[in-house]
């Protein structure tokens, strides 16, 4: 390709003409960076980046291929301002991991520092699956894909369960329109738009198998691994600071043994999963205090998870249940 067609925070700007007869504008012009730092202030990215770790618990090595791919960014962008040719590169990504790993949180960070070291123009993220891309009849899925993309232009489009798209057990299945569509528009118009592939990663592998074309595509395969059972501790921790909510003493420890025991159970989503649980333990806090219709409630009742709270969890009750509660 030529030279990239995205902007860039930070480089010089074509100043038009003044008009016929008017006098020139003296104001300052804005200084081209030319370290990381000037950069990385110049676009807020690094703020973006440091929120990235401070937000999300764990997942080391994803955070460190974001971070490579903004050093690319930024090193690019510091070679178009001396003058040095800087080719946009495709950034078309791969998410594969179990439920609940930090896929769409990560992807939604992702399109934010794209749009701050100007990859991309909107910074936007469209989350699709394969009943927004693929019709039912003929003619139908051509204009399906192509409104989701006009959507999505300029951001990054997250099509989660991928591998979907790719039924070759259907004959008269329409998802391979789809994916050709998608091909053509990843290629084209890479320089605005970044699609993100998402889904468990033995089907994922298979689909890049039977699709040559679309594994060809994938820049960067970004495997999200599960959390370890500290590590979901303290996302409990944290989604229980956001709402004002804490555990009282001895609860937090009843937590951690719902988590050993809820690991080894069917359907595990990793912090969907830890979410879903205090969800459902501040639904059994609100109903212990209803209960309690005459009493002046203090602010440390009503933000207090109490152990029993926890321990009414069928979990506890047994570790074959097929839902939990």
């Amino acid at each position: 390709m030529g030279s990239p067609m995205y902007s860039i925070p930070g480089s010089a700007a074509a100043v038009p003409e003044p008009a016929a007869g008017a006098a020139a504008s003296h104001a300052p012009q804005p200084t081209e960076a030319r370290t990381v730092s000037e950069v990385l202030a110049q676009s807020q990215a690094g703020a973006v980046m440091d929120e990235l770790d401070r937000d999300l618990v764990g997942l080391t090595p994803i955070k460190a291929r974001i971070r490579d791919i903004a050093a690319l960014l930024v090193i690019d962008k510091l070679r178009m301002n001396l003058g040095l040719s800087a080719q946009a590169p495709s950034l078309h990504m791969s998410f594969t991991g179990n439920p609940g790993t930090g896929k769409t949180t990560v992807a939604l960070r992702m399109a934010e520092i794209l749009f701050r070291l100007g990859y991309v123009r909107k910074g936007h993220l469209v989350a699709v699956t394969r009943d927004d891309l693929v019709g039912q009849y003929i003619g139908h899925t051509a204009p399906k894909t192509k409104e989701v993309l006009k959507r999505a232009m300029g951001g990054v489009l997250f099509i989660d369960e991928a591998y979907y798209l790719y039924r070759p057990e259907n004959e008269r299945d329409y998802g391979q329109e789809a994916i050709e569509i998608l091909l053509q528009v990843m290629e084209t118009q890479r320089d605005d738009l970044v699609v993100i592939l998402a889904g468990y990663k033995d089907r994922m592998d298979t689909f890049f198998r039977s699709n040559p074309g679309m594994s060809s595509r994938i820049a960067h395969h970004l495997d999200f691994p599960d959390y370890a059972p500290a590590e979901l501790l303290h996302i409990a921790d944290k989604l229980l600071e956001q709402h004002s909510y804490r555990f009282a003493p001895g609860a937090r420890e009843t937590f951690e043994e719902y988590l050993t025991a809820r690991i080894r159970q069917p359907h595990f989503a990793n912090a969907r999963s830890v979410r879903n649980a205090l969800d459902r333990a501040r639904l059994r806090q609100a109903s212990r205090l209803f209960a309690d219709q005459d009493r002046r409630f203090t602010a440390e009742d009503l933000t207090t998870i109490a152990a029993s709270d926890i321990r009414a969890s069928r979990v506890f009750q047994t570790a074959a249940a097929p839902s939990q509660s």
